[in-house]
C-alpha cells in the first residue's frame, strides 16, 4: 500500500536481529537484578513449579524447627528441674536419717536433768529446802517384761521392791547421794545412774532403755516441802503435784520418757485380736486378755492432756473408741500445733508425739466417776486409778531427749515437701510442665505423622509418694527414708528418659537442618541464575547490541546515496 513504509530486507534482519537482541539484554539484566533465572511460569513453567514445591517443603519444616527447638528447651527446662527436685529429695534424706539417728538414741535412755549447781555440796542439808530424812524414790519401767508397764525390781532378795529409795542424811555429801543412786540396792545389771554435768546440774537417767519416776518426799509431807526438795536439786521446772486420786497425799513427782514421745501398750480386743480404730478404750486388753481399763461407763470418767505444765483439755472416755480419742485430740485447737495423737494398725498402739519444737513436757490426767475406775493404757509409769469417786490423779512426763529435735526435724522435712511441690509447679515452659503430668509430642515432619511424645510425670511430694513427716516412730521414720530412696531411683530413671528423648529431638533437629538447606539447595539449581555466566551474557550482548546498531547503519546507506541524487 501506498502509506507502508518501504524496508529492505537488509534494514528489516538488522531492526529484528537488535529487537532480539535487546529482549535478551532485558532477560539477562532481569536475572542478575532478581538472582533467578526463572522468575515466572512463563520463563519455564517445570522448574518454576518444581522449586516453588521444594521451597513450600522447606518452609514447612523450617516452621517445624521452631517447634522442635521450644521441644528441646521444654525439656531442658525439665532436666533442670530435675537436678533441683534430686537436691530437695537429698535434703528430705538427710533430714530423715537425722531423725533416725536422733529417735533412735532419743529411745535409749529416760533422762532427768536439774538446773542448780550442785557441786561441791558436802552437806546436802545445807541447800535450802533439803532436811534431813528427806527422800526421793526412783522407779524404772522393764521394757524387756512380757508385763506391761511392769517396773524393775530393785530387791535381789524380796520380790516386788520396784522402788530405788534414797535418803538424804545430814552430811551426807551430793557425791555421797550420786554414789548410792548409782549402786542400785547392789543390781547386778544396774537400770538407773546418776552424775554431775559439766555445770554441776545433777542428772538421773535410766540404763536399761525403761521410763525412770523421780518421787520427791519430805519430812514434812506438805506439797509445800515436797516441791521444795525438788526445786532444791533442781527440778521445781519439771515437777508437777499429782494427785494420787483420793487416797489422802499427792505426790510430787517427774517422769521422763526413753521415748521422745507418749507410747500406749499394744492394746488388744477381749478376743486377742489386735485392737482396730474402732474399738472402744473401756473394752481394750493387753495380749493375754487382761482388761487394761476399769469402770470407764460413765460421762464422768475423763481423760485429761496438757503440754508444757498449760490448761489440760478434758474429755469423757465413756463411749470413746480409739479413733474417737485421736480425733479429739487432734482436732482441739489449743492441742494439735503442739502434739499429734496417731495410732499404729498393726502394732496396736497410740502414739501422742510432739509437732512444736517447745513441748518438752505433757501432763496426763484420769477422773474417775467411781472409786477404783481406772485409766491403764501405758502413756506414763503407772496406772491411774480413781481411790475415791470423782477424784483425779495425774502425772507430768518429761518427753525423750530428742522431742524436740524431731519436731523441728519434722518441720524442716515438711519445708522441704512444699519446697518439692513448689519447685515442680515452677519448672513449666511455655504451658508445658513435664514433672506436673503434661505431655510434650514433638512433630518431626510436615504431615506430622512421625513424631515423639514425652509422657510427662507428676513429682510434687505426692506424686513421689513422700508421706506427711512423722518422726514419732522408728517405723515411720523407716518409712519416710525408704519412700525417699524410691522416690530418688523415680527422678533419676525420668531424668534418663527425658535426656534420651533430648538426644533423640536434636539428633532430627540436625537431619531437619540438613534437610532445609538439601531442599533449598535443589530448588536453587532450578531456578537460580549463574551470576558470571549472565554477566558474561550481557557484555557479549551489549556487544551484539553494538554492532547490531553498525550493521543497520551499513543496511541504510544504499538509501542515503539515493538522496545524494537530488
Amino acid at each position: 500500500m501506498s502509506s507502508d513504509v518501504v524496508l529492505t530486507a537488509a534494514l528489516r534482519n538488522n531492526l529484528l536481529s537488535l529487537q532480539n537482541t535487546q529482549k535478551l539484554i532485558d532477560q539477562t539484566q532481569l536475572r542478575l537484578a532478581t538472582g533467578l533465572k526463572v522468575n515466572s511460569a512463563l520463563d519455564n513453567a517445570q522448574n518454576f513449579f518444581a522449586a516453588q514445591s521444594l521451597n513450600n517443603r522447606a518452609s514447612d519444616l523450617t516452621r517445624l524447627l521452631d517447634g522442635i527447638g521450644q521441644s528441646i528447651q521444654t525439656i531442658k527446662a525439665a532436666d533442670n528441674a530435675v537436678s533441683s527436685l534430686l537436691n530437695l529429695i537429698e535434703q528430705a534424706d538427710s533430714v530423715a536419717t537425722q531423725a533416725r539417728d536422733a529417735l533412735a538414741g532419743g529411745q535409749t535412755e529416760a533422762k532427768v536433768t536439774g538446773n542448780r549447781d550442785l557441786s561441791g555440796v558436802t552437806n546436802v542439808t545445807s541447800v535450802n529446802g533439803i532436811t534431813d530424812t528427806d527422800t526421793i524414790v526412783i522407779s524404772v519401767t522393764d521394757p524387756d517384761s512380757t508385763t506391761a508397764g511392769a517396773l524393775v525390781d530393785f530387791d535381789t532378795v524380796n520380790a516386788n521392791q520396784q522402788d530405788l529409795t534414797i535418803t538424804f542424811n545430814t552430811n551426807d555429801s551430793i557425791e555421797q547421794i550420786i554414789a548410792e543412786i548409782n549402786d542400785n540396792n547392789n543390781l547386778t545389771e544396774r537400770v538407773v545412774e546418776a552424775r554431775l554435768d559439766s555445770e554441776g546440774n545433777l542428772e538421773i537417767k535410766s540404763l536399761n532403755g525403761g521410763d525412770v519416776r523421780i518421787n520427791f518426799l519430805t519430812a514434812a509431807g506438805t506439797d509445800a516441802a515436797n516441791l521444795g526438795l525438788a526445786q532444791a536439786l533442781g527440778f521445781a521446772d519439771l515437777a508437777l503435784i499429782r494427785a494420787d486420786g483420793g487416797n489422802g497425799t499427792n505426790n510430787v513427782e517427774v517422769t521422763s520418757l526413753a521415748s521422745p514421745a507418749l507410747t500406749s501398750f499394744a492394746l488388744f480386743e477381749a478376743a486377742g485380736d489386735v485392737a482396730e480404730r474402732s474399738d472402744l478404750i473401756s473394752a481394750l486388753t493387753d495380749n493375754a486378755g487382761a482388761a487394761l481399763n476399769t469402770g470407764i461407763n460413765n460421762a464422768g470418767d475423763t481423760f485429761s492432756i496438757g503440754v508444757n505444765g498449760g490448761t489440760a483439755v478434758s474429755f469423757t472416755l465413756n463411749g470413746a473408741t480409739i479413733q474417737s480419742f485421736i480425733d479429739t485430740i487432734n482436732t482441739n485447737t489449743s492441742l494439735n500445733e503442739l502434739v499429734e495423737a496417731t495410732f499404729d494398725d498393726e502394732a496396736g498402739q497410740i502414739t501422742i508425739r510432739a509437732v512444736d519444737a517447745s513441748v518438752k513436757t505433757v501432763q496426763i490426767g484420769f477422773t474417775g466417776n467411781a472409786a477404783n475406775d481406772a485409766l491403764d493404757i501405758g502413756f506414763g509409769t503407772a496406772a491411774l486409778t480413781s481411790a475415791t469417786a470423782a477424784n483425779a490423779q495425774f502425772e507430768n512426763l518429761l518427753l525423750g531427749s530428742a522431742a524436740g529435735e524431731l519436731a523441728t526435724l519434722e518441720e524442716e522435712y515438711t519445708n522441704i515437701l512444699n519446697q518439692i511441690d513448689e519447685l515442680v509447679g515452677d519448672a513449666g515452659y511455655r504451658g508445658t510442665n513435664l514433672l506436673n503430668g503434661d505431655d510434650l509430642s514433638t512433630f518431626f515432619n510436615e504431615d506430622r505423622s512421625s513424631f515423639l511424645v514425652t509422657e510427662g510425670v507428676v513429682f510434687t511430694s505426692g506424686g513421689l509418694g513422700l508421706s506427711e513427716a512423722n518422726f514419732g516412730r522408728i517405723d515411720s521414720v523407716d518409712q519416710a527414708i525408704n519412700e525417699i530412696r524410691e522416690a530418688t531411683d523415680t527422678v533419676r530413671r525420668f531424668g534418663n528418659s527425658i535426656a534420651n528423648d533430648l538426644a533423640i529431638i536434636q539428633t532430627r533437629e540436625d537431619f531437619t537442618k540438613n534437610t532445609i538447606n538439601n531442599l533449598e539447595e535443589g530448588s536453587d539449581k532450578l531456578i537460580v541464575a549463574d551470576q558470571n555466566e549472565e554477566g558474561a551474557n550481557l557484555l557479549a550482548l551489549q556487544t551484539r547490541q553494538t554492532l547490531g546498531v553498525t550493521s543497520l547503519a551499513l543496511a541504510s546507506q544504499s538509501q542515503q546515496a539515493v538522496l545524494r541524487l537530488f
